[in-house]
């Protein structure tokens, strides 16, 4: 399987791959700990994500507490930077606060489709719900909930590697999202990865068709090796 750029690799993966078929083929290669918290899904269900990583590192901080880092004294911290810093194809993936607020909404998702990004994945709630599913963006948290991140958190950084859930995800990583979770590609791997989830995912289709003309799942498995 060959692609030459990232807008052929995203194409194929929205037209044949899903994030259970990705993870099944990282857990055969020992990367056992790619998926994110379940907790984290689609504001809609049939919302699909795929593109790379743009971190961003947010923590819980006080509106108006005396501090001693400059970028704390603006009224989002670093979140506006980081959100006009998005580019093609790239995910805003957002964790380190509480979940308590919301960490994604619409105007924010209105920036974003501007500038190309195809989605947003947070460790905490989106707002503006109404809005963001009229523009049809792919978001991912952990539902609706449209207490305001202003005065309670600030973003710190972004494009840095950051920890959401325990899993480890660095700036350029591929994200998959559908109904069924969210799962990190580490870049280092991503050729392999979707060359075998490619043939994978062929290959259950084929399954799946001789199971319904009657073969046996052990068959099927002996067989395939697929099930």
């Amino acid at each position: 399987m060959v692609w030459n750029n990232d807008d052929e690799l995203f194409k194929l993966i929205r037209e044949e791959l899903y994030t259970a078929v990705v993870g099944d083929i990282m857990d055969k290669l020992g990367l056992l700990n790619q998926f994110l918290p379940p907790a984290v899904q689609p504001v809609r269900q049939d919302m699909f994500v795929a593109g790379r990583a743009m971190t961003v590192l947010s923590a819980d901080i006080l509106d108006g507490a005396v501090n001693q880092n400059k970028i704390l004294d603006k009224p989002f911290g670093l979140m506006l930077e980081a959100l006009d810093d998005l580019r093609e194809n790239e995910v805003y993936v957002c964790t380190g606060a509480s979940p308590e607020y919301a960490l994604w909404g619409e105007l924010m998702t209105a920036r974003a489709m501007k500038l190309g990004a195809v989605g947003a994945v947070v460790n905490g709630y989106s707002r503006d719900t109404h809005g963001i599913l009229e523009l049809g963006f792919p978001t991912f948290s952990f539902g609706n909930y449209a207490q305001d991140q202003a005065p309670r958190g600030k973003v710190l950084d972004f494009r840095v590697p950051i920890a959401f859930g325990g899993v480890r995800i660095n700036p350029g990583d591929i994200i998959i999202g559908d109904i069924d979770g969210v799962c990190v590609v580490p870049q280092s791997a991503e050729k392999e990865v979707f060359t075998l989830a490619i043939e994978k995912a062929r290959g259950e289709k084929i399954v799946k068709n001789k199971i319904e003309e009657g073969m046996s799942a052990k068959e099927a498995f002996e067989k395939y090796g697929i099930l």
